[in-house]
């Protein structure tokens, strides 16, 4: 069985070609087919896969480390492998019938989540009919199999899994940031769903299922937003290690145009320099902090005190690395906003990440306050 040591090296030796591809990917807009391959050939996708379909069964902190380490060298390759290593714990959750015919294809999936409901859906002998479109479609460009989610006449939130060959991508994705995930829109006309490749949407969100109590390890009852949580956290802190390390190199070797100064000499330059290392440093602390706290809490339960704890943890997050990387930008000087520096595309592609929904900054420290006052949480992603 592949130890987590082992997937920890297989990451950061393809950490290099990973960040030569970074470019290209972006320009490709969507992720590379190359690096596609490597993470799979490494085992890096089936990672979180349970054993009894050949996979490592690992563990959210070695997950961390695994995007950590391809996120410090292309954000969206990055964003795009910790959603299909993810999705595989979501695939898990399904009737037993569904995880044969998911998993035992090839040992695992590449499936986009869309968990917001957009979609019609209509009960139908053996199943439902599913139309609509679901935008924000990260995983689509290499997907085999997808998951959208609806409403059913009831309003009752409900997902639905289908083949990639069902479905059609809408090329959408023009974005400054997080350009090469090509996270297009998927659409669906009339598209049947026998019943057992669905979930409801109440114990998707609550984590447990008749699919998950199959397995007794119980990673695979995580609830949804949670698991998004310590999905997305290692993108953010591995992207601003490489950005703080394109940063390095700028500082290192910068002579200011007109006065001819080597900024490396400057005190102002060291005091810049220590902010954005220490500041580096601590969040990736802090996502440590939020990962380990995960794992815990999917030992013993997770509390809706708990579940707000790990949102304002996850904004907080963000929020304190929207800082970091802005100031890495402003300081770094006019040249870097030239498309062949690599910083400028950190610093595009953490903008983006960092203004992602479930871990808005406002939503996330108002429901923390609001818990303090004994309210309940007005916002669905909890």
């Amino acid at each position: 069985m592949t130890t987590s040591a082992e997937l920890i090296g297989r990451a950061r030796d393809l950490l290099p070609a990973i960040q030569a591809r970074a470019a290209e990917t972006e320009t490709l807009r969507r992720p590379h087919d190359d690096n596609m391959r490597d993470l799979i050939d490494a085992g890096l996708i089936q990672m979180l896969v349970p054993k009894r379909w050949g996979g490592a069964e690992s563990d959210l902190k070695t997950m961390y480390e695994v995007v950590d380490t391809i996120a410090q060298g292309c954000i969206s390759t990055a964003w795009i492998a910790a959603f299909y290593i993810g999705h595989n714990l979501y695939a898990a959750k399904l009737h037993p019938t569904a995880q044969d015919e998911l998993f035992g294809a090839r040992g695992f999936v590449m499936m986009p989540a869309a968990t917001a409901p957009t979609m019609k859906a209509e009960p139908v002998e053996g199943g439902w009919k599913i139309s609509g479109r679901a935008p924000w479609g990260s995983g689509i460009m290499h997907a085999d199999w997808v998951m959208v989610s609806g409403m059913t006449p009831e309003k009752k939130p409900r997902s639905f899994i289908m083949p990639v060959s069902s479905v059609t991508v809408d090329d959408v994705w023009h974005f400054t940031g997080m350009a090469g995930t090509g996270s297009n829109d998927i659409i669906v006309d009339d598209v049947f769903v026998p019943h057992h490749m669905s979930l409801d949407g109440v114990d998707l969100r609550n984590g447990r299922t008749e699919g998950s109590v199959i397995h007794a390890n119980p990673i695979y009852s995580v609830p949804l937003v949670p698991m998004a949580f310590a999905t997305i956290v290692p993108v953010l802190t591995g992207g601003l290690k490489g950005a703080l390390k394109s940063f390095e190199n700028i500082v290192d070797r910068r002579v200011r145009n007109f006065s001819g100064t080597v900024v490396k000499d400057q005190q102002h330059t060291h005091i810049v320099l220590g902010e954005m290392q220490t500041g580096t440093q601590a969040i990736d602390i802090l996502g440590r902090a939020h990962i380990a706290r995960t794992e815990a809490l999917i030992q013993t339960g997770f509390e809706m005190s708990d579940r707000i704890a790990l949102k304002g943890s996850a904004g907080y997050l963000a929020n304190a690395g929207r800082q970091v990387i802005q100031n890495m930008m402003a300081n770094a000087g006019s040249s870097n906003y030239h498309h062949d520096q690599p910083l400028q595309r950190y610093w595009r592609d953490l903008s983006t990440v960092t203004s992602h929904a479930f871990w808005d900054w406002d939503i996330s420290r108002e429901q923390v306050g609001r818990h303090h006052f004994g309210l309940a949480p007005n916002h669905p992603i909890v």
